[in-house]
């Protein structure tokens, strides 16, 4: 018999003195929807009331500790012992994915140098994370959307408090919209969110209050809203003033003869 398409393997290494316990539900829920977290570690020193918190997760999640005493002030040996893990793992060649969980940005060169070897990068972290370290992963996941688990389950409410404002995701899904071919401005929204991912690797409508991009184009009221024929899948365009209608973009061939005039 056919064996069964099997998830994504993927690594996850979590920095325990970058990272809150009380985002471990949350966690391995979202890591749930890339694929399988074949390889659970943390790094940190445990005898530490800052790591302590962790102890009481690791069980229940299976995840392997690292422990790294701090023998000298000022150096993170638990840094160092991640990054020697992650790229012996990376040269194993048995993981279709990292996921790096930090808000440090000593590690945007190893998620550089994963993403070099063409192995995708998921990055975990606080809002303060840099963006050196957010933009040098494929996506990057904010920790205070994950606090609680539950919260991205399907049936969940959105969160009572969004990160920014909403105005902030409008522009940015204007531009998307603006950089999609379309004759008559109409897009679908799939191919919107797809392009949102690959412009800003933190995007989340999470971040604006909603739980889906969807919710978060109806709640921005900035665009109108129609359904394809065939499939049912959404489409968007951007709102313009009433009574006018957006202007059409003509094809690539004529933009390009255009250019050259």
């Amino acid at each position: 018999m056919p064996s069964e398409a099997r998830s994504p393997r993927l690594a996850v290494l979590i920095d325990a003195d970058n990272a809150s316990a009380k985002i471990v539900d949350g966690l391995f829920e979202e890591i749930a929807k890339i694929g399988e977290a074949s390889v659970r570690r943390i790094y940190g020193d445990f005898s530490s009331p800052r790591s302590r918190p962790w102890a009481d997760t690791l069980a229940r999640y299976a995840i392997v500790p690292q422990q790294q005493f701090a023998y000298t002030s000022g150096k993170n040996a638990s840094d160092i012992t991640l990054v020697i893990d992650a790229m012996d793992l990376l040269h194993s060649g048995r993981f279709d994915g990292f996921c790096l969980v930090s808000s440090d940005s000593d590690f945007t060169r190893l998620a550089a140098r994963i993403r070099e070897q063409g192995i995708d990068v998921f990055g975990f972290g606080e809002q303060k994370t840099p963006e050196s370290f957010r933009q040098a992963c494929r996506r990057f996941i904010y920790t205070e959307n994950l606090r609680g688990g539950a919260s991205s389950s399907k049936d969940a409410a959105p969160a009572a408090r969004s990160l920014m404002p909403i105005r902030a995701a409008t522009e940015i899904i204007e531009k998307v919209i603006g950089q999609i071919e379309s004759e008559d401005g109409w897009v679908e929204l799939g191919v919107v969110g797809t392009q949102l991912t690959n412009l800003v690797s933190d995007f989340d409508p999470r971040t604006y209050g909603c739980r889906k991009l969807s919710d978060l184009v109806r709640k921005s009221g900035a665009f109108e809203i129609g359904e394809q024929a065939k499939g049912g899948s959404m489409r968007i365009r951007v709102k313009t003033a009433e009574g006018s209608q957006p202007k059409p973009k003509a094809p690539r061939g004529h933009r390009d003869a255009a250019a050259k005039a």
